[in-house]
C-alpha cells in the first residue's frame, strides 16, 4: 500500500476491495494506492480510521477478491508464524518464526501511543514497510496484524509484535459499520511510578500505577478517585505500568463496571467505574 508518505502492507478484508491495514500507514491520506499480489496497482480510498488500537478500512476499486480468513482464537506460543508483507518496499515478502509471546505490552508505549498493548509476540522478522500486513498460521489463516518491531540497535533481536485478530475483526467491523471504533474510556491520565516519584509522594514502593490527572465528571471522577492515587488492579488484575491499565481496558465496553483496587496515602480502597465511551477528543 503506497501513500504520499510511504509504504505498508495490508489483508483483503472482503471480496468487494475492502482492505484492512494499520491506521498509522495512511494517517493524514484520504486516497492511496493498493497493490495486490497479482501485480495490479488500483486507487483506494480510506474509508475508516481508528488510532486507538491503529486500525485502518481502505477501499479498492476491484471486486472478486479472495478475503482472508481470520482466527479470532489466540494462536499457542511455538506455533508457526509467517509474516507476510512488503518489507523496506520489497514486494510479497514472507518470514518465518514462531509465536513467542502472548498479551505483550511494549514498555513505555503508553505515553505516546495506545495501541502497543495486548499485543502477539512473534521471532518472524518484522521490518519496516510489514505495518498492517498478515501473520498467519501454517493453515494460511490470519492470527494477527503486523504492528511494530523493536529495532536491533535497541538491543532486540527478532522481536516483532502483532495485533490478535480477534481485535482487528472486532475494530473491522465497526470501521465497516458505523465508521468509527467504540473504547472503553476511564478518564485518568496514569504514569509510571519511578524512585524519585515514590520518593517525592512518600510512597512504599513503585508498585502500581499513578494517576496524573482526572477528567471532570468523567468515570473516575465519579468513583471518587482523585490525583495521586495509586492503581493497583483491576478486576483482579494486577497493574504494575501505565500500559498494563490501558490493556486492561482493551476488552471491556462501554456502560461496563469494573472494580479498581487503590491506594491513597496509606489506606487501600476500591471503587467501582463505570465506563464510558471515550470521548472524540480523546481519540
Amino acid at each position: 500500500m503506497f501513500t504520499k508518505d510511504g509504504l505498508g502492507s495490508g489483508v483483503v478484508y472482503a471480496k468487494d476491495g475492502l482492505i484492512l491495514t494499520n491506521e498509522h500507514v495512511v494517517r493524514g491520506n484520504t486516497n492511496v494506492e493498493v497493490a495486490f499480489a497479482d501485480g495490479q496497482r488500483i486507487p483506494g480510498k480510506v474509508r475508516a480510521t481508528d488510532a486507538i488500537a491503529d486500525l485502518a478500512l481502505v477501499e479498492a476499486q476491484r471486486q472478486d477478491l479472495p478475503p482472508a480468513t481470520f482466527q479470532q482464537q489466540l494462536p499457542r506460543i511455538g506455533e508457526l508464524a509467517i509474516v507476510i508483507g512488503s518489507p523496506l518496499g520489497f514486494e510479497n515478502t514472507a518470514t518465518s518464526g514462531i509465536i513467542s509471546g502472548l498479551h505483550r505490552q511494549i514498555p513505555g508505549s503508553a505515553a505516546s501511543s495506545q495501541s502497543l498493548v495486548d499485543l502477539i509476540q512473534t521471532d518472524a522478522a518484522i521490518s519496516p514497510g510489514n505495518s498492517g500486513g498478515a501473520v498467519v498460521n501454517s493453515r494460511g489463516e490470519v492470527v494477527g496484524i503486523s504492528e511494530a518491531y523493536i529495532p536491533p540497535q535497541s538491543g532486540a533481536v527478532a522481536l516483532g509484535f502483532a495485533i490478535p485478530a480477534a481485535t482487528a475483526v472486532q475494530v473491522a467491523e465497526q470501521l465497516q459499520k458505523n465508521g468509527k471504533a467504540e473504547h472503553a474510556f476511564i478518564g485518568l491520565a496514569p504514569t509510571d511510578i519511578t524512585p524519585q516519584i515514590a520518593e517525592q509522594l512518600h510512597l512504599p514502593d513503585t508498585a502500581g500505577v499513578l494517576v496524573l490527572s482526572i477528567v471532570s465528571n468523567g468515570p473516575a471522577d465519579k468513583a471518587g478517585l482523585r490525583p495521586g492515587d495509586v492503581l493497583l488492579s483491576l478486576e483482579g488484575q494486577k497493574l504494575n505500568a501505565p500500559e498494563d491499565l490501558l490493556a486492561a481496558l482493551r476488552n471491556k465496553a462501554p456502560g461496563q463496571a469494573v472494580n479498581v483496587e487503590y491506594r491513597r496515602g496509606n489506606d487501600t480502597r476500591e471503587a467501582k467505574i463505570t465506563l464510558s465511551e471515550r470521548p472524540a477528543a480523546e481519540s
